[in-house]
């Protein structure tokens, strides 16, 4: 080979070489790798969401009765709608007054039940004999007196109904005898027949007040049979603290007047009807599963009345006179502001004897041992 095709090789190889150092000198660099994302942290599982409060309701009646059972179930409705899914409620219907009673709202607490309302006087002992053993729960017996550390009592404060209705019939009556469809001669019940007495009272004071016991709560044909006694005997307005609306119809049907009690009847007997002493259960209901859901439920005992909205006289019938209508409304007021008191002396028991003295007003210890008629009041307080 030449010295000149030797030079040109060479030269040609470095030319080569010039050109590929360019080139990797122009190329784009080699990048790092991205650094990893650091991992998100788990999503927080959500809360547990609490278990609803389990309440139970054991009922004398049936739910059906129009009356004293129909109440309590208008106030386990409210509480359904007040509290919504916090709790949930079931009820049992026609528990008797016996041992039955014990059975069932043993039952009740074995269900899981922390809130149990037992809604009749009977109830009381059983209801103190099942809390002892079931001390997480809560029991709350109504009309009671007997109280455990987790048992407490509530009651209405009837009498003032039972003392509105009185002051339509004094002023509605042509025969000036009334009579009253009783059931068990227990305090409360005396002490609404002492009440309608002196309310009807307070504007005819002629008035007499005849009574037939029927030794039972609900018993529609011993009901009917009573109102039918009373209305033969001579009474043309007939008042009733039963639970069934049978007397309004049999006052209905013998063309006499008649009051509702405990719930609006009107539909019972719209000819008869003069007025329904209704109760208000939803204040308290709610109240007590306030209590329970937020851990202040203590024992005790509550008598709520007209001054709380648990008490009142309503659909009262047109053709009662302005004017008993107006007093109906001044004790209403009274009573809800405690300017007005039904049980405040001279009162007189059946005896003659006085059961209080000029101004002197009735605790609730009197009210509550209330077992003698007032004047006024026929016939015998049986034992």
């Amino acid at each position: 080979m030449t010295d000149l095709s030797k030079r040109s090789l060479m030269k040609v190889a470095a030319l080569t070489a010039l050109t590929s150092a360019v080139l990797i000198g122009c190329g784009k660099k080699e990048e790092a790798p991205a650094a990893a994302a650091p991992a998100a942290a788990p999503a927080a599982a959500p809360a547990p969401k609490a278990e609803p409060l389990k309440i139970a309701f054991a009922y004398v009646g049936p739910v059906g009765d129009g009356g004293w059972t129909f109440a309590h179930d208008n106030g386990r409705k409210a509480i359904e709608k007040e509290f919504g899914d916090k709790i949930v409620t079931s009820f049992v219907e026609n528990v008797p007054e016996s041992a039955d009673a014990e059975r069932v709202i043993r039952d009740l607490a074995s269900q899981g039940n922390k809130l149990v309302f037992g809604t009749t006087f009977g109830y009381m002992e059983p209801m103190l004999k099942v809390s002892a053993d079931f001390k997480d729960v809560k029991f709350e017996h109504a009309t009671g007196y007997k109280t455990s550390e987790n048992m407490r009592t509530y009651d209405s404060r009837t009498y003032e109904g039972a003392y509105m209705a009185g002051v339509i019939a004094g002023g509605m009556t042509k025969s000036n005898t009334l009579g009253v469809v009783a059931s068990i001669p227990i305090p409360e019940v005396i002490r609404n027949i002492n009440s309608f007495t002196l309310g009807a009272q307070s504007v005819n004071p002629k008035i007499k007040t005849k009574v037939v016991w029927v030794n039972g709560w609900f018993d529609p044909p011993k009901e009917t049979e009573a109102a039918t006694s009373l209305i033969n005997g001579g009474a043309d307005i007939l008042f009733q603290n039963t639970d069934s609306s049978a007397v309004l119809q049999t006052a209905e049907k013998m063309g006499k007047r008649a009051f509702g009690w405990d719930s609006d009847m009107t539909a019972y007997g719209p000819k008869a009807h003069l007025g329904s002493a209704v109760i208000n259960w939803a204040p308290y209901y709610i109240k007590a599963t306030k209590d329970a859901l937020e851990g202040t439920w203590s024992t005790g005992g509550v008598w709520w009345g007209v001054k709380e909205g648990a008490i009142d006289m309503v659909s009262v019938a047109e053709d009662v006179p302005a004017e008993i209508k107006a007093k109906v409304d001044t004790v209403r007021a009274g009573l809800k502001d405690g300017s007005f008191s039904i049980w405040k002396g001279p009162i007189v028991g059946q005896d003659g004897k006085e059961v209080l003295a000029k101004d002197t007003v009735a605790d609730d210890k009197f009210l509550g041992g209330v077992k003698f008629y007032v004047k006024g009041v026929e016939g015998k307080v049986p034992n």
